[in-house]
């Protein structure tokens, strides 16, 4: 080898190992610097209290298909601690903690909150004028509902942010001791539900108790009360309903389009990144979806486990019982509206929304109970 091919090659080597430290250089100098902010990074933790029970409870399961969301949009930079009821305070009092800073969020309904104003309960619990719950949302976002829910949350004194997730199917009309077809058969009898529903029962002759979910199976059980609802068949069978009661009634007006809100303490949520503030109202929109669709596999397996499995007669609620719940949200709601301009402007705002979108989706859409009968037979003969 000439002195000439000796130098290059020392030369090409001598470059070689230049280039390969320099290469490790720059990775540890970047390392030195991302490094401190993935190990100092603390995420932030959000508490949030449900109104439901831990363990085997559905709605209890949601709050917490929430709270993942929201940690795998931020890659586990936002949590939500989750706890269940009486954590740290009442049910009743989660609007208060969420506001007053003793809970960052809550997870609830507003009924729940109705005894401050019962202007509440149009937001999930009020008339339907054709609307199920996924259109009530709908209202809320374009239809001028979430200004009228932020001037309710003003008026009662809450200071919170809320988001809405998982529309509700119509809720059932609920438990008896016979199958009731005929209003006189329910007339006097002592009935379990909360929010306007109360007073539109109560108008049917009903006589209405509020009490919480966990204390409806007893009540039953102990003649306390004739009759209830809670929400579904899957919560229901997880309360033991099937154990005091042989006679269930699906469909009815009295809770026929009702969503969970998720309460935020206000300072706290403006403290947030934009980027998080953003993870929070979207995944409640994500978990709409997510919450539905495991609705309705859970709750119609279920609802086949207490026919097959407990022997539940299920009926569809009679017409004529939903005709006289409708008759009684009218008085209800000419009441409030005649006592407060401010209820009369939620309920004008929901009317003119229905009025226009209703009619576009109920002559736009098929008769499906006519595809499911060409396909199944009657429903009321089909077996799940």
């Amino acid at each position: 080898m000439t002195k000439e091919n000796k130098s290059l090659k020392v030369k090409t080597s001598s470059r070689r190992k230049f280039f390969k430290t320099a290469a490790k250089a720059g990775a540890v100098a970047a390392a030195t610097v991302a490094m401190p902010n993935i190990a100092h990074a603390a995420p932030v933790t959000l508490k949030m209290q449900a109104a439901w029970p831990s363990g085997a409870n559905i709605f209890f399961e949601m709050a917490g298909d929430y709270a993942k969301m929201v940690s795998d949009m931020s890659g586990g930079s936002l949590k939500i601690d989750l706890q269940p009821v009486g954590a740290v305070v009442k049910t009743s009092e989660i609007g208060a903690a969420v506001s007053d800073g003793n809970l960052d969020m809550g997870h609830w309904v507003t009924a729940y909150w109705y005894g401050k104003n019962p202007a509440a309960s149009l937001f999930g619990t009020g008339p339907s004028y054709g609307m199920s719950s996924q259109e009530v949302m709908g209202w809320m976002e374009y239809g001028g509902g979430r200004k009228l829910y932020d001037e309710t949350l003003a008026k009662v004194g809450f200071d919170y942010i809320g988001f809405f997730h998982m529309p509700m199917p119509a809720q059932p009309f609920g438990w008896f001791k016979k199958n009731v077809t005929k209003v006189s058969d329910v007339k006097g009898m002592k009935y379990r539900t909360v929010g306007l529903a109360t007073n539109v029962l109560t108008a049917m002759g009903m006589v209405v108790r509020q009490l919480p979910g966990g204390e409806i199976q007893p009540a039953m059980k102990t003649g306390l009360i004739d009759a209830a609802e809670f929400n579904n068949p899957t919560s229901d069978s997880q309360f033991g309903m099937q154990d005091v009661s042989k006679h269930y009634h699906l469909g009815s007006f009295h809770q026929s389009q009702e969503m969970f809100e998720i309460p935020v303490n206000k300072k706290r949520y403006n403290s947030l990144s934009p980027a998080h503030q953003a993870i929070l109202k979207n995944a409640a929109y994500a978990a709409n979806s997510d919450n539905y669709f495991k609705a309705l596999v859970r709750y119609s397996a279920d609802l086949a486990k207490l026919m097959n499995t407990h022997k539940v007669n299920v009926y569809q609620t009679s017409d004529a019982i939903l005709a006289e719940q409708l008759k009684g949200w009218d008085k209800i709601v000419g009441e409030f509206s005649g006592k407060d301009p401010f209820f009369k402007k939620i309920i004008a705002s929901q009317k003119a929304y229905a009025k226009r979108t209703m009619k576009y989706l109920l002559m736009n859409q098929p008769n499906y109970k006519l595809a499911y009968e060409n396909e199944f037979g009657p429903i009321a003969k089909v077996k799940i």
